[in-house]
């Protein structure tokens, strides 16, 4: 319902686990039967190995972790956008004649926006095989990890954020109430995952996760790029006690204030109803 036109189906030998050999040798081969223009590979920890090892095998180049992708009708070039620089500058990368244009592309980037169902959608098998052989990777074993789920903020519709306004540590409890009583989840800036205070997958923005809530309410934050550059919101909801905070110049509502005073009395308005 989003728009593709068919799949492939990769069967044969090599693939009863992941491995960088007989994954980017598929889409290898697959690439060169189809002659793609450009090639989106997500930016998982799979996607992130195999992609620029297939980009090799193709002669062409691959960038990582594009937050944004332009195009250039004149050339016909795509404009791979991602932070470089330890986050503090956004670099523009294009692939000038080569095709196809690889790149992974950070979870969260794109929204799924459905175009409605398609009457038909070709669906394609393909026959790949690699030798089991030539794989160098070796699987031991599968190990097991508590899922939780409040640590999985990229699809969630309502986010709170805190930044580094937050003095004590205890009172972050506050902020975790706001964000269960309006039925989302809690995120944080890079100084708050510094100072060890919430852990890595709660970080929003370039060097962590990618958000793209319908309301964004952040206390406490400055406003630096690394952090506002992985946030597209509907509504985006700034409190800060410095009227000259950058974070002003992003957000739809601001609020001049204290943030635990702000947050207080919002808990106590829901409760209300």
């Amino acid at each position: 319902s989003c728009g593709i036109d068919g799949t492939i189906t990769v069967e044969g030998t090599g693939y009863d686990f992941y491995n960088t050999d007989a994954y980017s040798n598929a889409f290898t081969v697959l690439s060169q039967k189809y002659n793609p223009s450009t090639i989106f590979v997500g930016g998982t920890i799979n996607g992130r190995d195999f992609a620029p090892r297939f980009a090799v095998q193709l002669n062409t180049g691959c960038t990582s972790d594009a937050m944004e992708v332009q195009y250039d009708a004149e050339t016909g070039d795509l404009e791979f956008i991602e932070p470089a620089v330890g986050g503090k500058i956004m670099a523009v990368i294009t692939f000038p004649e080569l095709r196809p244009q690889i790149s992974t592309i950070r979870t969260g980037t794109f929204k799924f926006e459905p175009t409605g169902a398609k009457d038909e959608i070709e669906e394609i098998v393909e026959k790949i095989d690699f030798p089991v052989d030539k794989i160098r990777m070796r699987h031991l074993s599968f190990a097991e990890f508590d899922y939780d789920p409040d640590l999985e903020i990229a699809d969630a519709e309502i986010i709170v954020g805190v930044g580094n306004g937050l003095k004590e540590e205890g009172d972050l409890q506050k902020y975790r109430e706001l964000a269960k009583l309006l039925g989302g989840k809690l995120g944080c800036t890079r100084p708050l995952f510094d100072r060890d205070i919430i852990p890595y997958k709660l970080m929003i923005g370039q060097s962590g996760t990618i958000i793209k809530p319908k309301l964004y309410i952040c206390f406490g934050v400055s406003g630096a790029v690394n952090h506002v550059a992985g946030i597209t919101a509907d509504t985006f909801v700034a409190v800060n006690t410095d009227p000259d905070a950058q974070i002003f110049n992003y957000c739809d509502y601001g609020i001049v204030g204290d943030m635990n005073e702000v947050c207080d009395l919002m808990i106590s308005r829901l409760k209300e109803k």
